[in-house]
């Protein structure tokens, strides 16, 4: 394996991972309650909900640094 294709598979790894965690967040829209305001007095953030939050960016941040390499043809073939 050359080292083009490692980083191929570990970029499509970490775009899975980045699906796959988008769609386990949340929603983050509450309806007809935000238009009073009353949304913000029961919300509280648990800590499941801000390392999902890390991981994501995380996993974001190497997608994209990864998206930039390959296109920029920087490793050898």
């Amino acid at each position: 394996m050359t080292v083009t294709s490692i980083v191929q598979i570990v970029w499509a790894l970490a775009a899975l991972g980045v699906i796959i965690l988008v769609l386990l967040h949340s929603p983050k829209g509450d309806g007809i309650g935000a238009i009073g305001g009353q949304a913000q007095l029961f919300s509280s953030t648990k800590s499941a909900e801000n390392t999902l939050n890390r991981i994501t960016w995380a996993l974001t941040v190497i997608f994209l640094g990864l998206t930039v390499v390959l296109s920029a043809g920087w490793l050898p073939k």
